[in-house]
């Protein structure tokens, strides 16, 4: 069964339309831009919990004062 040229040329038009919507929005969420701001959102929302965030404190105070023992022994 043969189909009308005008039809599959329609066709072939709604065809690249849908796949150039699809390579947009593939585009937009593998930008390296919107992915590294994307992680420092989640780095950031991990720190801004109390206990993370005092963790680290101790940590680093831990780490210093043992450095500073470290050189004045």
């Amino acid at each position: 069964m043969a189909r009308d040229p005008e039809t599959i040329e329609r066709e072939i038009e709604r065809a690249r339309d849908a796949l150039a919507e699809n390579l947009d929005a593939l585009s937009e969420r593998a930008n390296p831009k919107r992915l590294v701001d994307s992680g420092k959102e989640s780095v950031q929302a991990r720190l801004d919990d109390p206990r993370v965030r005092y963790a680290l404190i101790a940590v680093g105070a831990i780490l210093g004062l043992a450095l500073l023992r470290k050189l004045f022994r």
